[in-house]
Parts: C-alpha cells; structure tokens; sequence
C-alpha cells in the first residue's frame, strides 16, 4: 500500500457533536437535598413553561461546561479495528491499485485484480469523547433597604423563584446562583433562605451591586465559561439620582451578559429615580435584546408576577 503511517496508527478524529452543536442530557443524578431542589426547580420551570407558555431560549449562548464523556466509534484506524468502515477502505484500496499501476484509468476496470493490502483495511474504532452543555449563571440582586419591607421584597423574591425554576428547566439543571443584596453597600451572600430574609434600615444605593457583580465577574473570569444573566430587583430608590455610576457599570455588564433585567416592584404609580434614568439613558432601546425593565404593583399576584416575567426574558 501507500501513505504514511504505521499499521495499527489512528488516522483520523471525529467528534460527537459538531462544535456548535448542542450537548443533550442534564446534570448528574446525585443523591441528597441538593439534587432533590434542582429537580423540584426543574420540574417547575417545566410547568411554568408549558402552562403559562413562556419562551423558550432561542440562543442559550456559546458558554459550554464538560459534564461527561462519551464512547462512539468517532476514530479511524488502518489494518485493525472494531467496524470496517466500506467508504474509506475503497478509497484506500483504490489509492493502492493506483500506486501500483494495476488502475490507470475509468476504462477496463477488474476488481478481481485488485491488490488489497491489510493496512488498506479501514475501520471505525471505540473511543472516548467528551459531550458539552450550555450552562448558566444568574445573579440575582435586590435591594433590601428599609423601603423594601414588606410586599415590595415578597413581589420580586417570589418572581427571582420564578425566573430560577425557568432557567433550570431552558439549562436542563445547568445553573449556578449567586446572590447580592444592597443599600447603600453590597454584599454577596451565601443562599437563598439569607437573600429573602435580609433587611436592613439604611438607604439606596443601585450602583453598590452593579459593581459587585461586575468585580465578581471579571475576577473569577466567569464570562469566558459562563452564560451569566443578571436580575434585579428593588422599588426603584436610588440616591444617586442621575445613575451615573450605574449606568458606568451597566454598560460594562451588557458588554459580556446574555440579558440583564430590572424590575421595579413600587406601591403607587410615581416614576423612580432608577426608572428615570434608565429610560433617559437609550440603554433600553439600544440593547433591546439584553437589556430589559419592567414594573409591577406591590404587593402583587403571582399572575402579575408571570406576565412581567415574560416581557423581561421574551
């Protein structure tokens, strides 16, 4: 035969899923509360998703994590092999009878002549491949200073379950959480029981977890591995009355997130100072595809609560 190579030499790689193919499967099936939570949050976002019809992710971006790994016959191997593989034995046969001038041309061809050698053999060997998924983290802020008592935080902690089960259900239970709470500081804390309870008197601050979230991200280089959505939530207060730290760091967010939402939950009808701002800035219209703001009457129904869930992820 010709060509390079010894007998027994992997040829030839191919992988499982193209590169931009999607990873099918969910997250492993590990025992204890922790996976009982992410398949009840599952099962939900599932429910919520088919009855009250919110929109599935069209575009789960490039983000992929390594959750397991695969055995196909993906690799070629010349003279030995699980599978013959009859395509590229032809070819390899043909390139040999070529070599060897028994074939110099279309016309007259005998195949009974043909010389076939076992390295010309071809076949499809069992091999290791690793399967990707998309996955995502969402950060999830609220301010929780003394305005918020009482039905404002119960109206965007209800609709933070909300868009979590729905994101583990579009993530098939590839999902991280971060929380961060806020007045005039930020403050990241550990889960979510302490992101629904806490309560401070101070006053208001938006920019304090803007820039958390940004630093959080940019040193643990969350964006390079990460689908990252962020989610805010408050009743609009905010003493820097013009945004312009945040909407410093507003701007550098979109630069890297999949979409980012406020939500103002507000007792009366009066424009905030965050909605103000936001609305002048042209922010909204400019990224209308990752950027979103929506208001809900507090306290308010869980009905309330999914429509403005849909026009903050549609």
């Amino acid at each position: 035969g010709s060509g390079d190579g010894q007998e027994g030499d992997v040829t030839g790689k191919e992988p499982v899923h193209a590169p931009d193919g999607t990873g099918q499967g969910g997250a492993g099936s590990g025992e204890g509360a922790e996976h009982d939570v992410s398949s009840d949050a599952y099962e939900l976002g599932r429910i919520l998703t088919e009855k009250f019809q919110l929109p599935n992710l069209q575009d789960k971006g490039k983000k992929r994590s390594l959750t397991r790994y695969n055995y196909d016959l993906t690799n070629r191997n010349r003279g030995e092999g699980q599978v013959i593989d009859k395509k590229d034995t032809l070819k390899q046969i043909i390139k040999t009878n070529i070599g060897l001038g028994i074939i110099d041309g279309p016309e007259g061809l005998d195949p009974s002549r043909f010389i076939v050698a076992k390295r010309d053999l071809v076949y499809r060997v069992l091999a290791q491949e690793q399967d990707y998924e998309s996955q995502a983290m969402v950060f999830f802020l609220r301010d929780y200073s003394g305005s918020m008592y009482g039905p404002p935080t119960e109206a965007i902690v209800s609709q933070h379950i909300l868009i979590y089960t729905w994101l583990m259900y579009q993530y098939q239970k590839q999902v991280e959480t971060r929380f961060i709470v806020h007045d005039t500081e930020a403050k990241e804390v550990p889960d979510f029981y302490t992101y629904a309870q806490a309560s401070v008197a101070g006053g208001t601050q938006v920019c304090a977890a803007l820039e958390l979230v940004h630093k959080i991200v940019t040193e643990e280089n969350l964006a390079q591995d990460y689908n990252l959505y962020i989610f805010y939530g408050g009743d609009g207060d905010d003493w820097d009355s013009d945004g312009k730290k945040s909407l410093q760091y507003l701007q550098e967010i979109l630069t890297y997130a999949n979409r980012v939402a406020f939500v103002i939950a507000r007792p009366n009808r009066t424009l905030s100072n965050l909605e103000r701002y936001l609305k002048n800035s042209e922010l909204l219209e400019k990224h209308p595809k990752l950027l979103r703001m929506d208001t809900v009457q507090a306290p308010a129904e869980e009905e309330e609560l999914i429509e403005s869930l849909k026009r903050i992820i549609s």
